[in-house]
């Protein structure tokens, strides 16, 4: 059946299964967390999902230009900082309110192309209506983070701690988004996957004692959310990420990581029975209407990276 599919509709196809998956480790790495420290849990995930490719890509990863090398560095940095912030975050925070959060990426993703530098080169620049969105994105972003009846003057203070993190995290992921959009084309798909994330380990090491002392207790949901977190969400997602970018422009992918949301909060509601307010969903209602009409509403018309 995928043979008969052409390369973008598969592309569409398995990025859309990588963000089903994605969306619901928010809820399997909130109950992990109990079990181990953040940064601690990043640095284990992002070393064994390093192994797995290191081992499935040996052949790749043995003729490395410097063009390469230096992508996957720079990649892997932006990817690291997105999930240092995220997983601090997510300890503070619920796996629906991180995960609505995250999704801001998507906004940030087209207002970073107003400078031109950070546009591939068949992209065109954001139009008036990625202004729109990130405005209705913000306005959810304060009523979800924020208590009814904050002041301008406590703003900022009434978001919580796991709020702002994760508001990092999305800024971090997207400079992950627009860097790989622009190495993807010229890095062989095993390659940059490996590379990003053995650097995305290697970063995660250094900045281990930013987040305290480390602890750990291994139990089997701990270890089973290093192992789908390591092998499903990190090298099976990031390698099926660098290839799909191949065929997709930066604005279908951010389209459909809009679903990533929706996914964690349905799996946090089944699972853990987690029920936003009305507030909080008014929020969240605004911040899928930003996203939607940034990336839906955001450009003349979709332009392929990569001829089929």
């Amino acid at each position: 059946m995928f043979k008969r599919l052409s390369p973008s509709a598969l592309a569409h196809i398995l990025l859309l299964g990588v963000v089903f998956v994605w969306g619901t480790t928010f809820v399997l790495v909130k109950d992990a967390l109990q079990d181990v420290s953040p940064l601690l849990f990043n640095l284990l995930r992002m070393a064994l999902a390093f192994l797995a490719l290191a081992i499935v890509n040996r052949r790749q990863i043995g003729h490395i230009s410097r063009y390469a090398l230096l992508s996957g560095l720079i990649v892997g940095l932006f990817l690291a900082t997105g999930y240092q912030f995220q997983t601090a975050g997510l300890a503070l925070t619920t796996p629906a309110k991180s995960a609505f959060i995250t999704g801001l990426v998507v906004v940030f993703v087209p207002l970073f192309t107003i400078v031109p530098a950070f546009r591939s080169a068949n992209a065109p620049p954001p139009r008036w209506t990625a202004a729109i969105g990130a405005l209705l994105a913000f306005t959810g972003l304060l009523l979800l983070t924020t208590p009814a009846g904050t002041t301008i003057q406590n703003l900022f203070v009434s978001i919580g701690l796991g709020d702002l993190l994760t508001l990092g995290c999305a800024i971090a992921f997207a400079g992950h988004l627009l860097a790989l959009a622009q190495t993807s084309h010229r890095v062989p798909t095993g390659q940059l996957a490996t590379l990003q994330i053995g650097a995305a380990a290697l970063a995660m090491a250094i900045t281990l004692p930013l987040g305290g002392r480390p602890h750990i207790s291994f139990t089997p949901r701990l270890l089973i959310a290093l192992a789908v977190t390591s092998l499903l969400a990190t090298a099976a997602a990031f390698t099926i990420q660098s290839w799909s970018q191949q065929h997709l422009p930066p604005t279908h992918t951010a389209i459909l990581l809009t679903l990533e949301p929706v996914f964690a909060c349905l799996t946090s509601y089944l699972v853990l029975h987690e029920h936003l307010g009305r507030r909080s969903l008014l929020g969240a209602s605004l911040i899928l209407a930003g996203i939607g009409c940034t990336e839906l509403f955001s450009v003349v018309a979709p332009v392929p990276i990569h001829p089929d």
